[in-house]
């Protein structure tokens, strides 16, 4: 049985250190620092989390950090309190740059973004309101049709009732694309250390340990639009769509 969390989720650590090996352009600039219709990617995705009800957000920097950080530092909302952790083994997957947040959270919880995804709001504010135990931990899911394209480049989940019982890129069979819209307790960090203990340093790897224990909650999005830039035609992508009226 689950209970809502006693103090609402206010906390977020997006995860802006990887240097997007499949953003091919000739400056090789980080692409959380290219334009999303006349606005970084990345203070697109901060944006997006102030909107939803986040008021402190913890940063994770790798690759050109000192330019990430100065963009973000000079766009960024007002009344949301930064905080940067430099992430040195950046190159490695994306599990050691949520690691590396760790000890900033052994009490409470909190959202867990990728600087690249770009969504809409008021699926992180269902996600940070939603009901779990203290040792739960959320993700937002997309249950719709993908073509095959897109599916052989996501991250996938398997789901029980509302349960993960796996997730991970190579699945074959699964019900959901993960969006990488987290809400996750402390307990992630044991996860992660676990994972990387057996040579795996992805997100994904923790995330698989804690859904073996049971520990691993879906929340689906509905009709809610969201986007995984991992390459310019994603960006050129997510830009057509969000230059419709409807999005402007």
């Amino acid at each position: 049985m689950t209970a809502a969390p006693s103090v609402p989720v206010r906390d977020a650590v997006i995860l802006a250190a990887g240097n997007g090996d499949r953003f091919k352009t000739s400056t090789r600039q980080s692409k959380l620092l290219e334009r999303v219709l006349g606005q970084p990617l990345i203070i697109r995705t901060l944006n997006s989390a102030v909107e939803a009800g986040i008021t402190r957000v913890h940063l994770v920097v790798g690759y050109q950090a000192d330019s990430v950080r100065a963009a973000i530092e000079a766009a960024a909302p007002r009344g949301v309190s930064l905080a940067f952790t430099f992430n040195p083994e950046w190159h490695l997957e994306n599990g050691v740059s949520a690691r590396a947040v760790g000890d900033r959270f052994r009490d409470r919880r909190f959202a867990l973004l990728m600087g690249d995804h770009l969504f809409e709001p008021h699926v992180l504010t269902g996600l940070l309101g939603a009901p779990a135990a203290a040792d739960e931990s959320l993700l937002a899911i997309d249950s719709r049709p993908a073509p095959p394209a897109v599916a052989a480049e996501a991250t996938k989940v398997q789901l029980r009732g509302d349960r993960i019982v796996a997730i991970g890129k190579e699945l074959d069979e699964y019900d959901a694309l993960d969006t990488g819209l987290f809400v996750c307790a402390p307990s992630l960090f044991t996860a992660l250390d676990e994972a990387r203990a057996s040579g795996d340093t992805t997100l994904s790897g923790g995330i698989r340990r804690l859904a073996a224990r049971g520990l691993m909650r879906a929340r689906d999005i509905g009709d809610a639009g969201w986007y995984d830039i991992d390459t310019v035609a994603d960006l050129e992508g997510a830009e057509a769509v969000l230059a419709q009226p409807e999005h402007v």
